[in-house]
């Protein structure tokens, strides 16, 4: 069976896409999760050109790394200095680790155009910074930058780089397809010529700017390449680079090459997620394996297949990689996917009759009306709760109103003009009614803060819910302030989160419609857990 070396970059490489700063401590947290998803190489960053990475080196020495080794990352020489004399390898020989990766230029064009220096220089460059890392007793992997792109204009040269970096010792030629515009056929016929001329083991670093990283990647292994670099969740400069959370799973589960332990597998979707929140970024919910969509089910013939037959439309166990089926309820569902929904929240359901086509046509009617449920369990939940007849709400809307005021502080100053928002609830609390006004600096600020206030004196741990997301879609634009309005509020008591939604032509009934929902959805579970 082939043997295939995880190298993982995303603390260097992964670190230079848009909108990503790590700190130190947060590179030593990502540090930790890929040592427990079984990376064998660690790129922690480039000692040499920078004090943050100077300093997470430092501190690396004191992490215990089970399976992984930690590598820096430099590059060749400078042109016309010997290679004892750069800053930069000496920074990469002194930095307390036995790894180091090193890139250099294998493309005629770059060398001449960017490095503007001959050929012959660049080949000396290489054989210098190799050898003398090597003489520092150091295992080197040598990165050949634009690799492909320099293949294709000049063949004779790339090889001639590659071969050069073996000839002193290197302990890995890389191929990068630094600019990701090859094709998997391009990657396989220069690494059949490569292997041809050359017998140091290899590796493969591409850039998803074709959207063919991981192709490119699983074709390289697929022609013997025994190293493969990327990065969690694709995170790199431009388009990214190779996604190691789709390309982990295909190489263990499709290709049969076990790079990871089962156990160990069972983390991608954790690690996936950590790297997310650490990096602050949106999560990708359509990314392959890992992405909260990737294993979801909206049809009603998928729904109604899957329970029969988990196999029927996933091409995988999910739980493989840590992740889960999802059956989401929208107006394309079936009463498969509403009989799966409440099975999952442990709601027993006829698999026929009136109850359930009533049910699934509330449902359908519902989301003609603007609301979705695939996005807003806690909704969908309270819907199938109450269409029971033995369910009892906890709280009921008797009338709300709300006030929007225009102040100005001062006659002459026009932008000290400032709003003010009053609301006034009434609710039905058993068979009590609770009527309270509060302000806030929006009308659906102050009708949170009139609701809770409402409902404290009942409900005092209700004080622990807030409202952590708010978002407003405008549903039919072409009719402008009449449209229909879909609100969506994410909530959280500080250990679980969940959503709801509203739907109405007036935002604030909307609004009122998510509110109500997401307290109601608290309280409904808060009563279930101490029942």
């Amino acid at each position: 069976m082939t043997s295939v070396q995880l190298y993982d970059t995303t603390l260097r490489d992964g670190a230079q896409k848009e909108g990503i700063s790590f700190s130190v401590v947060d590179k030593l947290n990502i540090a930790r999760k890929l040592d427990e998803l079984g990376v064998h190489f660690i790129e922690g960053g480039w000692p040499g050109s920078n004090p943050k990475d100077v300093e997470f080196f430092q501190r690396a020495k004191e992490l215990k790394l089970a399976k992984s080794v930690m590598v820096a990352f430099g590059s060749t020489r400078q042109a016309g200095i010997r290679a004892e004399a750069d800053a930069n390898l000496k920074a990469l020989a002194g930095v307390g680790v036995g790894t180091v990766t090193i890139v250099g230029k294998s493309s005629e064009l770059q060398v001449t155009k960017v490095l503007e220096t001959s050929l012959e220089e660049n080949l000396a460059m290489i054989r210098d910074s190799v050898g003398y890392l090597k003489g520092e007793g150091l295992t080197v992997f040598f990165d050949a930058e634009h690799f492909f792109d320099g293949f294709k204009a000049n063949a004779g040269y790339a090889l001639r780089c590659l071969e050069v970096a073996a000839e002193v010792g290197a302990d890995c030629l890389v191929l990068c397809d630094t600019n990701g515009g090859s094709l998997p056929a391009e990657v396989v016929a220069a690494i059949e010529a490569i292997k041809a001329k050359v017998a140091a083991p290899l590796g493969i670093h591409t850039h998803n700017d074709g959207e063919l990283a991981v192709a490119n990647t699983l074709a390289a292994v697929g022609v013997g390449v025994s190293q493969v670099q990327g990065t969690i969740n694709g995170y790199g400069e431009r388009c990214g680079n190779a996604n190691l959370c789709s390309i982990i799973p295909d190489l263990k589960l499709k290709m049969g090459i076990d790079c990871v332990t089962d156990d160990e597998l069972a983390k991608l979707v954790e690690v996936g997620h950590y790297v997310t929140e650490v990096a602050n970024l949106v999560p990708d919910i359509s990314q392959p394996y890992v992405g909260s969509s990737a294993f979801s089910h909206k049809g009603g013939l998928h729904a109604s297949a899957l329970a029969k037959w988990s196999e029927s439309y996933q091409h995988i166990d999910p739980e493989r990689v840590g992740n889960q089926p999802r059956v989401v309820v929208s107006e394309l569902s079936g009463r498969s996917n509403v009989i799966y929904k409440a099975k999952e929240l442990g709601m027993a359901l006829p698999s026929k009759g009136e109850e359930l086509k009533e049910l699934v046509g509330r449902i359908k009617w519902l989301e003609s009306r603007g609301f979705q449920y695939e996005n807003a369990e806690a909704s969908f939940e309270l819907l199938l709760r109450r269409a029971r007849p033995d369910y009892q709400p906890l709280f009921e809307l008797v009338d709300f109103m709300v006030v929007v005021e225009k102040k100005r502080r001062s006659p002459t100053r026009e932008e000290l003009e400032e709003m003010l928002s009053e609301a006034t609830v009434k609710v039905r609390v058993g068979g009590e009614i609770m009527h309270t006004a509060a302000e806030g600096n929006g009308p659906v600020n102050a009708l949170d803060h009139a609701l809770r206030k409402a409902l404290l004196g009942c409900y005092p741990k209700l004080a622990s819910v807030r409202l952590v997301d708010y978002k407003v879609r405008i549903l039919e634009e072409s009719v402008g302030t009449e449209s229909q309005v879909r609100v969506i509020i994410e909530s959280s008591d500080g250990v679980n989160q969940w959503r709801t939604v509203g739907s109405s032509t007036n935002i604030i009934e909307a609004s009122w419609l998510a509110l109500a929902d997401s307290l109601e959805y608290w309280l409904l579970r808060q009563k279930r857990d101490t029942d």
